[in-house]
């Protein structure tokens, strides 16, 4: 199988590259921490200039119509440069939402806007008790004539601080945690109806708990059909899972070189560390964990493209998982190599460590990984990945 990058895919690459390089730093980053900020306005729009917005997008909306391998290249620059831009729950998620499930014209509304970099959008799903259940929604929404109302909360949504409009799945039928009877719904934040307060994770990025009293939106705002909304939920998760598997890639090749060059410049007994063959080693295994971490997001990257969803989705987790723990092994690597600075916050590699432990917890820990690919294993017949299918169905 040929990995090469075609020559539009290594212009796509260099230019992601250098516009970070020029634009982003690390110092920038803590500053926006530092100052509450969720995102750098500068920073969007030289993205929307590039046209890294529109990559995932058909461009008859404006988009690039890239596929998993362009996204993946964009998505592992984001994690070499620890981004904190909301293009995961912008362009990712909520617009690969409307993207897969929109009507015609709420794509025209809606994509041109996210491209441009006019319109941010974030995916209220996660509740307080659902753990890592996608299908576990609380929240409710009830016909009111031909509207309909919304109540219940959602807990963690990302970026949600400077969302213009939310897609908030909902229960129009059925019992908590049932797969089928969740709708998608387009909230306008604005409302004032909806309420909720904003806060900081632990990798610097900033959430929103949001309160939904009695949300009232009309007929046009349905995502798709009704009671269908989990097919949805699941194929954009999908696409989720493989960016940030590529971003978590960038980030661990990041953390590797600043590990290498602490190595040669760090000394001890008058010579640098890097010349004890111990450390050598150990900055090796780093080196090798990265490549595979690499080798397993290309694969994720790439069966987006597999006409078979059970296929699909099954390196999709393994994916995950591995690039989960491995994660977590080389932060702590770099971190144990970086001695006590490692922890301080003076220092880059403790960031990058945050933000590896924060992708393996998004949509499914390692462990929560695992148990997703026994459980598709012992419970699909072979009959149902032998044989391609062009549609997906759902699992």
């Amino acid at each position: 199988m040929d990995f090469s990058l075609s020559e539009e895919q290594k212009l796509l690459k260099d230019s992601v590259n250098r516009f970070l390089e020029e634009n982003y730093s690390i110092d920038l980053r803590k500053s926006m921490i530092d100052d509450r900020q969720t995102m750098s306005g500068p920073v969007w729009e030289g993205l929307a200039k590039l046209g890294l917005l529109g990559i995932p997008f058909p461009e008859k909306y404006g988009g690039f119509g890239g596929g998993g391998i362009e996204t993946m290249l964009v998505m592992e620059a984001i994690g070499e440069h620890l981004v904190i831009e909301p293009y995961l729950s912008t362009v990712i998620i909520a617009g690969g939402l409307v993207n897969i499930g929109g009507a015609d014209w709420q794509k025209q509304i809606i994509l041109p806007g996210i491209v441009d970099g006019s319109m941010l959008l974030s995916f209220a799903h996660m509740e307080a008790d659902s753990r890592f259940s996608l299908s576990d929604v609380r929240t409710t929404a009830k016909p009111d004539g031909g509207n309909w109302v919304l109540e219940g909360q959602k807990s963690m949504v990302l970026h949600g601080p400077v969302a213009e409009k939310l897609i908030v799945s909902a229960r129009t039928e059925g019992d908590a945690d049932d797969e089928q009877g969740v709708t998608l719904f387009i909230v306008e934040c604005d409302d004032e109806n909806l309420g909720g307060h904003e806060y900081p994770l632990f990798d610097g990025t900033r959430a929103l708990d949001v309160q939904f009293n009695g949300v009232k939106v009309g007929p046009e705002s349905v995502i798709g059909q009704l009671g269908k909304g989990m097919t949805l939920i699941e194929e954009a998760v999908d696409f989720a899972l493989a960016a940030v598997c590529a971003e978590a890639v960038g980030v661990m090749n990041r953390t590797h070189q600043m590990t290498l060059e602490y190595l040669k410049t760090r000394e001890q007994f008058g010579v640098p560390i890097a010349r004890f063959q111990a450390l050598q080693h150990r900055a090796v295994d780093m080196f090798i964990k990265v490549e595979q971490a690499r080798s397993m997001a290309i694969l994720a990257s790439g069966s987006l493209e597999f006409d078979d969803p059970l296929e699909r989705r099954r390196s999709l987790i393994a994916a995950k998982e591995y690039i989960g723990r491995v994660g977590r092994e080389i932060g702590q690597e770099a971190i144990q190599l970086h001695g006590g600075m490692g922890m301080t916050q003076e220092m880059a590699v403790g960031h990058y460590f945050k933000r590896l432990e924060a992708i393996d917890l998004m949509f499914g820990d390692s462990a929560h990984q695992r148990a997703r690919f026994a459980k598709l294993s012992d419970t699909a017949a072979p009959t149902e990945y032998v044989q391609p299918r062009k549609k997906w169905k759902q699992i």
